[in-house]
């Protein structure tokens, strides 16, 4: 029997430690590797820096940059730990779903059911939904989800008012003592909502994002792309922030805010407005940006797992981008001057750094693929080779952190559609940034 025990240890538990220790230490060999290469190609191409000394500069700022970003993502989990380690042992307030949405007769069934299925008590569940104007069929959707279950609660608004308007309804209403935000098409794994929830054991945080995926990622090729820019933007930029307390959006997708700090800064969120007009879009952003001015923190956690629907063809895809963009950008100027006051060092060293880069690539790019090649007769080897070892250096975290993740490769895909076309973006959603329309619907 002990024999039988030991060989069983051997086999499966001894193997697969060796195998995951092998995996990893692989994986830092070749991240020690690609670091190495950058020094390398840095210090043989600083003959080019009176020649070329912005595009220099720019690719050395942001090695610095992505290198810290992975750096920090990899304290995130002790950060969260330590801060939920000053809670209480057990923690269950009652909580409440809100859900606006406009025109989702087919993806709103599913968010709702699974708010009800949740792993936690049912009696401390509620769930708010906010019809905003549909025109398609989503009401009769809802009626017929109402009769089975008689506890949901349906607000119906015959004329569309927009989604803050929506959100602010269901915070008004909510009876729990947290509310959990959800999009129209997104949903919290049942399991995993205790994870959302717990981080609130510490008062001090204000506001929770659950790690999000795109549920169609299998679709095409343009949603794989995104599955895997989801992975990184959740895994390495939010993890980064997370590690300092200071989520600067707690997704739309699937997040969580303590309700008694919401309710008295409704009326801002919902006046808000740059250059005159009302801004009618980056609502989570906004709302985020609301909860850290208030002196609270925000934190992401990956073991609250939400799943959503993004965009399958490219106009809908490059439409949200633009409203993503320009509610970066209008809440990136928004909350500058506290960040500069109140958190000096994440101010300085992440977010206008992050600020300055994203203001500075198309230019950059512009410049090292368009104007140096034409003009200059310079072809940008070096420059596409930094940027693909950078990249390697993500995809070294990406595989580190999640093996299983089969969409690592698009990451590359990624990066130089980022660099050719979604960079550029910024200059036409800052052109339009007057056009207040929501852009998708």
């Amino acid at each position: 029997m002990i024999t039988q025990t030991l060989k069983f240890v051997k086999q499966h538990y001894l193997r697969l430690d060796f195998s995951d220790l092998f995996y990893k230490t692989f994986l830092f060999i070749v991240g020690v590797s690609i670091f190495m290469s950058l020094i390398f190609i840095k210090k043989t191409t600083v003959t080019s820096f009176f020649t070329n000394p912005i595009i220099y500069l720019y690719a050395i700022f942001v090695s610095i940059f992505r290198l810290s970003r992975i750096g920090s993502a990899f304290l995130y989990k002790r950060s969260l730990k330590t801060l939920m380690s000053a809670g209480m042992v057990s923690y269950e307030p009652t909580i409440t779903f809100i859900i606006p949405c406009k025109n989702e007769e087919f993806a709103i069934e599913k968010t709702i059911t699974k708010c009800f299925e949740a792993d936690y008590p049912k009696n401390k569940i509620e769930v708010i939904v906010i019809n905003d104007g549909s025109t398609d069929k989503t009401l009769e959707v809802l009626m017929a989800l109402k009769k089975q279950l008689p506890e949901l609660v349906v607000v119906n608004w015959k004329k569309n008012k927009g989604k803050r308007e929506g959100m602010a309804e269901g915070f008004r209403r909510a009876n729990g003592e947290i509310v959990v935000q959800l999009d129209s098409d997104s949903y919290i794994d049942p399991k995993t909502i205790h994870s959302l929830i717990n981080p609130f054991i510490n008062p001090a945080v204000g506001g929770v994002c659950a790690h999000a995926d795109p549920e169609n990622s299998d679709k095409n090729w343009l949603t794989k792309i995104q599955a895997a820019y989801y992975f990184v933007s959740f895994k390495i930029q939010k993890a980064a922030e997370s590690t300092f307390h200071l989520v600067f959006c707690l997704s739309g997708c699937c997040s969580a805010y303590r309700k008694d700090i919401v309710l008295p800064i409704l009326d801002d969120f919902l006046q808000e407005k740059f250059l005159g007009l009302p801004i009618t879009w980056g609502d989570d952003r906004s709302l985020t940006n609301w909860v850290i001015k208030k002196g609270y923190k925000t934190v992401y956690t990956d073991e609250a797992q939400a799943y959503t629907i993004c965009p399958e063809d490219l106009k809908t895809f490059f439409k949200q981008q633009v409203r993503w963009k320009k509610g970066w950008f209008v809440n990136s100027v928004l909350i500058s001057k506290f960040l500069y006051k109140e958190h000096p060092f994440v101010a300085f060293t992440y977010f206008f750094p992050l600020f300055i880069i994203s203001i500075m690539t198309p230019f950059i790019a512009a410049r090292a693929l368009i104007y140096d090649p034409i003009v200059n007769g310079i072809v940008p080897i070096i420059y596409l080779l930094g940027i693909f070892l950078i990249t390697a250096l993500t995809v070294c975290y990406y595989r580190y952190i999640a093996r299983e993740n089969k969409y690592w490769p698009y990451i590359f895909i990624w990066s130089l559609i980022n660099m050719a076309v979604l960079s550029f973006i910024l200059f036409y959603a800052l052109a339009t940034i007057q056009n207040r329309k929501w852009g998708t619907r």
